[in-house]
């Protein structure tokens, strides 16, 4: 790093060889969360090198970071010393098994401001830790010193004779195959037979800078705390979730009214899983499959009187058939329900089951239990309210009346579906919860089983959302629905990606059984694709309700979010074949965009996510990049790109191994124009220079196009939403 103060290069060159040298020691004992250095104790005190702000650090160090295992992302720090000497610095991560990997060297982000940054990529899941390791550069600063005095003949053998001190010193700390280079170019700097020019030009020879930037002479070494880093398994961060009601798939009404409506089954919900498969989705989402209560059960469209054949909310859990470890009977068995995990598992997905901590007033806690729900003056148990609404089909638990004997219970259910082959729940409601309640238990499960994922369905305030993100939920739902025009998409996704992408996970639905935005209501298929669109680009993680393929857009009433004939309280069988062939469905387009996530690792990511600049405010234009890109050379690895010069011929560049840019119209009703203005630097290009071009390919449209800064673009909703761009690569 740069930097000069008033010590010469002669007094560092004679520091004690006590002093730190070469790679890094090994750390000391890994510290596990709940110890002091890792649960929000202080930092050391100031060392001889300052090393402040350690990022990322969650509660400063209270909690882990998150990562996933390949995923890249940045530490960074202010690292600076008194005066002008220079520095330098590096992360070191230290894995579950305590081993130190390569220290990775941090270089500038912030010019002036001493903020260093690297990148660190684990390899394996587990409890990682991480520091910063900082020290004085010796001899980085003797050549500072010594390119400027040498040339003008001042102190030009006192000059080299410091530079054969420090490349003598520096060669004891090189693994025996470097360590001649050093000490040859030792011996030639203190020998005045040679000139000063030739020496210093031995200095400057590409492996003499390549040993000295890869084993420093470290002087003054100064570490920071260790900061705990806990890593998943992919599933974590990167993945396409389809939520459907099995009761749906295969049920059936007799159109003579003979009988009641038939519910469907594990078997044949079965059936439609290949359709969600060949769509490219991971994960399975089952709303509860529980036994539903009778009492106050709700009818259709959420109506107070239920008929006797209506089937009630999902999430009104319990009956005399049994509760939350229990299985409604119209839908099997728990072996069918073993069956469908299989089944699924077969096609490449895994199922994700509702985790809701509520009653009907027919679950068997209520009477074997009384004590875990609240009583009310006139004894009878409060029912959920949110006034003025009432749900009486709803018992909340009261977790403070026996909090242990609800812990007991509840993870004991949470293992029961574990060990049906269920690794991921999607936990409804988290925010009614305590928050020390829901810490423990997933402390707990990932003791024993760290692949099991929790993602919290909390559409709250945003302090409960980012502390439930904080103490161990893997992935959170997000306020995307409500996030229509380009000022909203671009202020949200900028907070997703930047700081809180440390700890909180965007898991973005672009409907769910209670949520369908107006948005989607008047703006028709245009909306559907140009939603589908963002949430497929924008997150690593996203997702939809059944139905969403069909234009399913019919709110009980004008200005509801809630569907007519709604799901969560009656059977709605659909008939897929029919919409596919009369081209109702936009499964097509979802069918491109999740082949097209897998393909390419830029999208895998939340981190690389920047913003560009149209010049009309409905249209929103942003890419996502994969590696590190090169900034010296300011390009787009194996890209088709180049810059022409005075002889007209084209010079390639190079970068990010992946770039994905996207330009999007978010008026579902009207075309809209632009000139797109690119953040060059933000794709791996230069940004000081006018003559970059480049080719784009339209992954949707399969067109070619020239670009360069500035670009103008048409988008109709009703024929092209929508550009999805890689930049294309140089085959040769």
């Amino acid at each position: 790093m740069q930097g000069r103060s008033g010590t010469s290069s002669a007094a560092s060159a004679r520091q004690a060889a006590t002093r730190p040298t070469g790679p890094p020691r090994a750390p000391e004992t890994p510290q596990q969360p709940g110890t002091p250095e890792a649960s929000g104790a202080p930092e050391p005190e100031l060392g001889r090198i300052p090393i402040l702000d350690v990022e990322p650090r969650v509660g400063g160090g209270r909690w882990p970071a998150k990562a996933v295992v390949g995923e890249t992302f940045e530490i960074s720090a202010t690292v600076f010393r008194e005066g002008h000497e220079m520095l330098g610095a590096e992360i070191v991560l230290r894995a579950p098994d305590g081993t130190v990997r390569p220290p990775v060297r941090m270089t500038d982000v912030a010019p002036g401001l001493d903020r260093l940054a690297a990148p660190a990529t684990p390899t394996e899941t587990g409890l990682w830790h991480f520091r910063v390791e900082a020290w004085g550069d010796p001899v980085a600063h003797w050549r500072h010193d010594a390119e400027i005095k040498v040339p003008r003949g001042q102190d030009v053998e006192l000059m080299l004779a410091e530079g054969s001190l420090l490349y003598a010193r520096a060669a004891e700390g090189l693994p025996a195959v470097h360590r001649q280079t050093f000490v040859r170019l030792a011996a030639l700097l203190a020998d005045g037979t040679v000139s000063p020019d030739e020496r210093m030009e031995a200095a400057r020879h590409p492996d003499v800078r390549d040993l000295e930037w890869r084993y420093p002479l470290r002087d003054l070494l100064t570490v920071s705390a260790w900061a705990p880093l806990v890593v998943h398994r992919e599933r974590a961060l990167i993945g396409s979730w389809y939520e459907f009601f099995p009761r749906s798939e295969g049920a059936s009404y007799d159109p003579m009214g003979r009988r009641g409506p038939a519910s469907g089954t594990f078997g044949t919900a079965m059936k439609r899983l290949p359709a969600i498969a060949e769509m490219g989705f991971d994960v399975v989402y089952l709303p509860p499959i529980h036994p539903i209560g009778r009492t106050f059960r709700k009818g259709p469209n959420n109506t107070l009187e239920a008929g006797p054949y209506d089937p009630g909310s999902p999430w009104a859990i319990g009956s005399e058939d049994g509760g939350h470890d229990a299985i409604h009977p119209d839908l099997g068995t728990l072996e069918d329900f073993g069956a469908f995990v299989s089944y699924a598992g077969d096609l490449g997905m895994e199922v994700a089951l509702d985790l809701a901590l509520q009653c009907s007033p027919d679950h068997p806690w209520v009477t074997e239990h009384p004590e875990w729900f609240t009583t009310r003056a006139d004894g009878t148990i409060a029912y959920a309210e949110n006034p003025p609404k009432k749900y009486q089909d709803i018992y909340p638990l009261n977790f403070d009346n026996d909090p242990e004997g609800i812990y007991r219970e509840v993870l004991r259910v949470v293992r029961h579906w574990m060990d049906q082959g269920v690794r991921i729940f999607r936990v409804d409601n988290p925010h009614t919860k305590p928050v020390p309640f829901w810490e423990r238990l997933l402390a707990e499960v990932a003791r024993t089983d760290p692949d099991v994922l929790f993602l919290a369905e909390a559409f709250t305030r945003p302090a409960m959302m980012h502390t439930l993100a904080k103490i161990g939920f893997h992935q959170s739902y997000t306020y995307f629905t409500w996030k229509n025009s380009r000022e909203e998409l671009e202020d949200y996704f900028r907070e997703l990606a930047g700081g809180a992408a440390a700890y909180m996970r965007p898991n973005v639905f672009v409907n769910t059984p209670d949520i369908l935005n107006e948005y989607l209501v008047h703006g028709g298929r245009a909306a559907y694709e140009i939603r589908a669109v963002l949430a497929a680009l924008l997150s690593p993680t996203w997702g939809v309700y059944s139905g969403y393929e069909l234009i399913e857009n019919v709110p009980v009433r004008p200005g509801s979010e809630e569907y007519r004939d709604s799901e969560k309280y009656q059977y709605r069988p659909r008939d897929w074949e029919d919409a596919e062939r009369e081209g109702r469905s936009v499964a097509p387009l979802i069918t491109r965009l999740n082949d097209f996530r897998r393909a390419h690792p830029a999208l895998h990511g939340l981190r690389g996510l920047r913003f560009h600049h149209p010049d009309q405010p409905e249209i929103i234009a942003f890419s996502k990049t994969h590696g590190v890109g090169n900034d010296a050379a300011g390009g787009a690895a194996g890209m088709s790109v180049h810059t022409v010069g005075a002889s007209g011929e084209a010079a390639p560049l190079s970068g990010f191994d992946d770039v994905v840019l996207a330009v999007v119209n978010l008026n579902p009703h009207q075309v809209r124009e632009a000139t797109v203005h690119l953040d060059l630097p933000a794709l791996g290009l230069p940004g000081d220079r006018d003559d970059v071009a480049f080719d784009v390919v339209d992954e949707l449209s399969g067109e070619t196009y020239r670009w360069g800064r500035s670009n103008y673009v048409r988008l109709d909703p009703h024929v092209r939403p929508a550009h999805i761009f890689t930049l294309r690569r140089d085959e040769s």
